[in-house]
């Protein structure tokens, strides 16, 4: 019988179905896809349990943030939870900045997800964002910002069916190659 669809904390007991994610090609970031994911390889390689640690940081201790062309960017606080349904079936982050709901250029959004191929079309990227707005709430921000693709329909139908409003057009930080993305707001009120 298959485990009811939840967000787990990163951690060891996972980690062997996240890394085969990786390994199958999945990227935990739509934005720097194959670089993030070889990324992560290479910090799981290094240092498995670092590499976990580093995925709960609330007060933004952890090193700069290297945008795809190598730039360095300061850590947000903020802290990544994956998909769970007695399989890994992606990630969803939240991030922010403290006494403010603004977010700084390079970092349009306050929340990122993905779900892996081979488990998409079961709304898992809804319930994970439905879960992770009171979460987001509970840190005190009066709502949330997403950004996607114009052209990701599963992405802009996801926001939307959790409430989600698009706001305007912004252009991605150089730093991650540029382009026009949908920019979209939650409001947590």
């Amino acid at each position: 019988m298959p485990e009811p669809f939840r967000l787990v904390m990163p951690a060891p007991i996972y980690l062997p179905a996240y890394r085969a994610a990786l390994e199958a090609g999945w990227s935990p970031d739509t934005v720097l896809g194959n670089l993030a994911t070889q990324r992560e390889l290479d910090r799981i390689d290094r240092d498995a349990m670092a590499f976990l640690l580093s995925l709960d940081d609330p007060k933004a201790k952890g090193p700069p943030v290297l945008m795809r062309d190598g730039t360095p960017r300061p850590r947000l606080p903020g802290y990544r939870r994956w998909m769970w349904d007695g399989e890994f079936c992606g990630s969803i982050s939240l991030r922010w900045q403290e006494g403010t709901a603004a977010m700084p250029d390079y970092c349009p959004g306050h929340i990122g997800f993905s779900v892996v191929p081979w488990k998409r079309g079961h709304g898992y990227a809804a319930q994970a964002l439905g879960a992770l707005l009171p979460e987001a709430r509970g840190r005190g921000l009066p709502h949330v910002d997403l950004t996607t693709n114009i052209d990701n329909d599963a992405a802009r139908r996801t926001i939307e069916r959790c409430g989600g409003i698009l706001v305007d057009h912004v252009e991605k930080d150089a730093g991650d190659g540029g382009g026009s993305a949908a920019r979209y707001r939650i409001m947590l009120g």
